[in-house]
């Protein structure tokens, strides 16, 4: 995808002149494409960073554009151009994934703010593919395991529970690299593309940790003016790694148990039950490897 480029769809000739006049002079490369099936073209031949569409096009409308692009480039942001007759249907769009719409007679500053926008939402897709990228190769397990036999067992268990959302308990001695191994098994399951979540169970001061894990409501207690989401809640789609959960109190072991049996919490102070989807990954220090 070229970083710059914004692609104009819209059978008015003099309405793609203008905003390839517009858009040309904020220093973007510009395509232009008079329907739906040339713009669509167009993006497989060059994918844009932002598509800016007239919602009502000859042959396909702009809604059928907007799915489209989310198939070939799925990284593209979508604008909608409509008249005020047919905000309903540019809300709609929305609702389907468009980034935003501009009703017509178009406004300049309105058009340029929009796309630049638009521009700085790829940029930090972009971004954050790229970093996640770096952290799948970072843990994939030929970076982390190594070459002796029992790492290559290790390696072999990794490979085999990654796939799974089954519930992880990773023993060995302080400094042997259980989070390493939770990450890799993170890093190498279909969760990855979430970020991965890690408490020390050790490190939390008793009062605190139920409030971490699951979250509290406003004035469930002294002190909570605002209602806190819990790592169960953030990590929910994700890995939530517990470290040293050997150490939590016996009446919060039987709290989480139940958090991953349930797979629900309940955030102090709270009467809701709150459906999670978080993995537990969890470690213990074991003298006896």
């Amino acid at each position: 995808m070229e970083p710059n480029r914004v692609l104009l769809v819209d059978d008015e000739p003099r309405q793609l002149e203008i905003l390839k006049t517009i858009l040309a002079r904020e220093g973007y490369d510009i395509d232009t494409a008079a329907t739906a099936e040339s713009a669509t073209t167009a993006l497989r031949d060059a994918p844009a960073a932002v598509i800016l569409t007239d919602l009502k096009l000859p042959g396909r409308d702009g809604i059928s554009l907007l799915e489209e692009a989310a198939r070939v480039t799925p990284d593209s942001c979508v604008i909608i151009m409509t008249a005020h007759g047919t905000i309903d249907t540019a809300v709609e769009a929305m609702k389907k994934g468009a980034f935003d719409y501009l009703t017509k007679p178009l406004v300049r500053d309105t058009v340029v703010l929009a796309v630049r926008r638009a521009m700085e939402k790829t940029r930090l897709l972009r971004e954050n593919q790229a970093l996640q990228e770096q952290l799948v190769d970072r843990f994939s397990l030929t970076n982390v395991i190594g070459d002796h036999g029992k790492m290559q067992e290790v390696s072999r268990l990794v490979m085999k529970v990654a796939p799974s959302a089954s519930t992880v308990v990773i023993y060995g001695e302080s400094g042997t690299g259980k989070e390493l191994i939770a990450r890799a098994i993170h890093y190498n399951s279909p969760r990855a593309s979430r970020p991965f979540h890690a408490i020390n169970c050790a490190a939390i001061p008793e009062p605190l940790l139920e409030s971490e894990l699951f979250g509290h409501e406003r004035g469930a207690f002294t002190g909570a003016v605002a209602r806190k989401v819990g790592l169960f809640e953030e990590a929910s789609g994700s890995t939530l790694f517990l470290d040293e959960v050997g150490d939590l109190p016996m009446a919060m072991q039987a709290k989480l148990l139940r958090a991953l049996q349930e797979k629900e919490i309940r955030r102090v102070g709270g009467n809701a039950s709150i459906p999670v989807d978080a993995r537990a990954a969890s470690a213990r220090t074991s003298t006896t490897g």
